[in-house]
Protein backbone atom coordinates (compact mmCIF):
# COMPACT_ATOMS: atom_id res chain seq x y z
CA UNK A 1 0.00 0.00 0.00
CA UNK A 2 2.86 2.39 0.69
CA UNK A 3 4.28 2.00 -2.80
CA UNK A 4 0.86 2.70 -4.31
CA UNK A 5 0.33 5.74 -2.10
CA UNK A 6 3.79 7.10 -2.92
CA UNK A 7 3.29 6.56 -6.65
CA UNK A 8 -0.11 8.27 -6.61
CA UNK A 9 1.22 11.26 -4.65
CA UNK A 10 3.94 11.57 -7.32
CA UNK A 11 1.25 11.42 -10.03
CA UNK A 12 -0.85 14.01 -8.16
CA UNK A 13 2.15 16.32 -7.87
CA UNK A 14 2.89 16.08 -11.58
CA UNK A 15 -0.82 16.40 -12.37
CA UNK A 16 -0.91 19.76 -10.58
CA UNK A 17 1.61 21.23 -13.03
CA UNK A 18 0.40 22.73 -16.33
CA UNK A 19 0.89 20.15 -19.11
CA UNK A 20 1.53 22.51 -21.98
CA UNK A 21 4.24 24.42 -20.15
CA UNK A 22 5.97 21.18 -19.15
CA UNK A 23 5.93 19.92 -22.74
CA UNK A 24 7.20 23.25 -24.04
CA UNK A 25 10.02 23.23 -21.47
CA UNK A 26 10.94 19.64 -22.33
CA UNK A 27 11.02 20.39 -26.07
CA UNK A 28 13.16 23.48 -25.49
CA UNK A 29 15.57 21.57 -23.25
CA UNK A 30 15.70 18.29 -25.19
CA UNK A 31 15.51 19.61 -28.74
CA UNK A 32 13.01 19.71 -31.55
CA UNK A 33 13.12 16.14 -32.80
CA UNK A 34 9.72 14.59 -33.52
CA UNK A 35 10.65 11.63 -31.31
CA UNK A 36 11.58 13.91 -28.41
CA UNK A 37 8.36 15.88 -28.82
CA UNK A 38 6.26 12.74 -28.55
CA UNK A 39 8.33 11.51 -25.60
CA UNK A 40 7.71 14.85 -23.88
CA UNK A 41 3.97 14.63 -24.57
CA UNK A 42 3.95 11.02 -23.37
CA UNK A 43 5.76 12.07 -20.21
CA UNK A 44 2.75 14.14 -19.16
CA UNK A 45 -0.14 12.25 -20.76
CA UNK A 46 0.39 9.01 -18.81
CA UNK A 47 -0.75 10.62 -15.58
CA UNK A 48 -4.48 10.41 -16.25
CA UNK A 49 -4.30 6.84 -17.49
CA UNK A 50 -2.43 5.92 -14.30
CA UNK A 51 -5.32 7.29 -12.24
CA UNK A 52 -7.89 5.48 -14.38
CA UNK A 53 -6.04 2.15 -14.12
CA UNK A 54 -5.69 2.54 -10.35
CA UNK A 55 -9.38 3.38 -9.90
CA UNK A 56 -10.54 0.55 -12.13
CA UNK A 57 -8.22 -1.91 -10.39
CA UNK A 58 -9.53 -0.89 -6.98
CA UNK A 59 -13.12 -1.25 -8.23
CA UNK A 60 -12.40 -4.66 -9.76
CA UNK A 61 -10.70 -5.81 -6.56
CA UNK A 62 -14.03 -5.44 -4.75
CA UNK A 63 -15.92 -7.62 -7.25
CA UNK A 64 -17.23 -10.99 -6.12
CA UNK A 65 -15.50 -12.95 -8.88
CA UNK A 66 -12.13 -11.74 -7.57
CA UNK A 67 -13.08 -12.76 -4.04
CA UNK A 68 -14.16 -16.15 -5.39
CA UNK A 69 -10.83 -16.60 -7.15
CA UNK A 70 -8.94 -15.70 -3.97
CA UNK A 71 -11.04 -18.10 -1.88
CA UNK A 72 -10.54 -20.76 -4.55
CA UNK A 73 -6.79 -20.50 -4.08
CA UNK A 74 -5.99 -19.00 -7.49
CA UNK A 75 -2.50 -17.46 -7.46
CA UNK A 76 -2.26 -13.66 -7.55
CA UNK A 77 -0.43 -13.69 -10.87
CA UNK A 78 -3.23 -15.69 -12.47
CA UNK A 79 -5.92 -13.41 -11.00
CA UNK A 80 -4.10 -10.46 -12.53
CA UNK A 81 -3.72 -12.12 -15.91
CA UNK A 82 -7.13 -13.74 -16.22
CA UNK A 83 -9.42 -11.32 -14.39
CA UNK A 84 -7.94 -7.88 -13.69
CA UNK A 85 -6.02 -7.11 -16.90
CA UNK A 86 -8.75 -8.19 -19.36
CA UNK A 87 -11.28 -6.06 -17.48
CA UNK A 88 -8.90 -3.09 -17.52
CA UNK A 89 -8.37 -3.33 -21.27
CA UNK A 90 -11.58 -1.71 -22.51
CA UNK A 91 -11.38 1.43 -20.31
CA UNK A 92 -7.74 1.87 -21.31
CA UNK A 93 -8.56 1.51 -25.04
CA UNK A 94 -11.45 3.96 -24.78
CA UNK A 95 -9.42 6.51 -22.84
CA UNK A 96 -6.55 6.19 -25.30
CA UNK A 97 -8.79 6.90 -28.29
CA UNK A 98 -10.27 9.88 -26.48
CA UNK A 99 -6.77 11.14 -25.58
CA UNK A 100 -5.46 11.07 -29.16
CA UNK A 101 -7.23 14.35 -30.11
CA UNK A 102 -5.77 16.08 -27.05
CA UNK A 103 -2.28 14.86 -27.97
CA UNK A 104 -2.72 16.02 -31.58
CA UNK A 105 -3.91 19.40 -30.34
CA UNK A 106 -0.98 19.73 -27.92
CA UNK A 107 1.56 18.83 -30.61
CA UNK A 108 -0.09 21.29 -32.99
CA UNK A 109 0.08 24.09 -30.43
CA UNK A 110 3.76 23.40 -29.85
CA UNK A 111 4.45 23.32 -33.59
CA UNK A 112 2.35 26.46 -34.15
CA UNK A 113 4.54 28.25 -31.61
CA UNK A 114 7.63 27.14 -33.53
CA UNK A 115 8.88 24.82 -30.80
CA UNK A 116 7.75 21.55 -32.35
CA UNK A 117 8.19 19.97 -35.73
CA UNK A 118 10.49 21.96 -37.99
CA UNK A 119 10.36 22.17 -41.80
CA UNK A 120 10.75 20.20 -44.02
CA UNK A 121 8.59 17.97 -41.75
CA UNK A 122 4.98 18.99 -41.53
CA UNK A 123 2.42 19.22 -38.77
CA UNK A 124 -1.03 20.70 -38.43
CA UNK A 125 0.47 23.44 -36.27
CA UNK A 126 3.16 24.27 -38.85
CA UNK A 127 0.59 24.39 -41.66
CA UNK A 128 -1.78 26.60 -39.66
CA UNK A 129 1.10 28.89 -38.64
CA UNK A 130 2.21 29.30 -42.26
CA UNK A 131 -1.40 30.00 -43.24
CA UNK A 132 -1.79 32.57 -40.47
CA UNK A 133 1.33 34.38 -41.68
CA UNK A 134 -0.01 34.59 -45.25
CA UNK A 135 -3.68 35.05 -44.36
CA UNK A 136 -4.11 38.40 -46.09
CA UNK A 137 -2.78 37.16 -49.46
CA UNK A 138 -3.58 33.40 -49.43
CA UNK A 139 -6.48 32.81 -47.01
CA UNK A 140 -6.93 29.20 -48.19
CA UNK A 141 -3.51 28.37 -46.69
CA UNK A 142 -5.16 28.83 -43.28
CA UNK A 143 -8.72 27.78 -44.07
CA UNK A 144 -7.99 24.30 -45.45
CA UNK A 145 -5.44 23.15 -42.83
CA UNK A 146 -7.68 24.48 -40.04
CA UNK A 147 -10.73 22.77 -41.56
CA UNK A 148 -8.99 19.40 -41.97
CA UNK A 149 -7.41 19.72 -38.53
CA UNK A 150 -10.87 20.22 -37.02
CA UNK A 151 -12.27 17.29 -38.99
CA UNK A 152 -9.41 15.06 -37.79
CA UNK A 153 -10.04 16.01 -34.16
CA UNK A 154 -13.79 15.41 -34.54
CA UNK A 155 -13.18 12.05 -36.25
CA UNK A 156 -11.00 10.80 -33.40
CA UNK A 157 -13.57 12.02 -30.87
CA UNK A 158 -16.34 10.14 -32.69
CA UNK A 159 -14.21 6.97 -32.82
CA UNK A 160 -13.54 7.29 -29.08
CA UNK A 161 -17.23 7.83 -28.33
CA UNK A 162 -18.16 4.85 -30.49
CA UNK A 163 -15.62 2.62 -28.76
CA UNK A 164 -16.83 3.79 -25.38
CA UNK A 165 -20.41 2.90 -26.32
CA UNK A 166 -19.34 -0.47 -27.76
CA UNK A 167 -16.96 -1.53 -24.97
CA UNK A 168 -18.68 -0.13 -21.88
CA UNK A 169 -20.81 -2.91 -20.40
CA UNK A 170 -22.78 -0.42 -18.29
CA UNK A 171 -24.02 1.43 -21.36
CA UNK A 172 -25.52 -1.64 -23.06
CA UNK A 173 -29.27 -1.96 -22.85
CA UNK A 174 -30.43 -5.26 -21.39
CA UNK A 175 -33.65 -6.72 -22.67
Amino acid sequence: WRIEATMMRFVDTLYALPFTIIVILLTVLLGRSILLIFLAIGAVEWLTIARIVRGQTKALRKQTFIDAAIVGGVPTRRILGRHILPNLLSPVIVFTTLTIPAVILLESVISFLGLGVQPPMSSWGVLINEGAVKLDIYPWMLIFPALFFSLTIFAFNFVGDGLRDALDPKSSVES
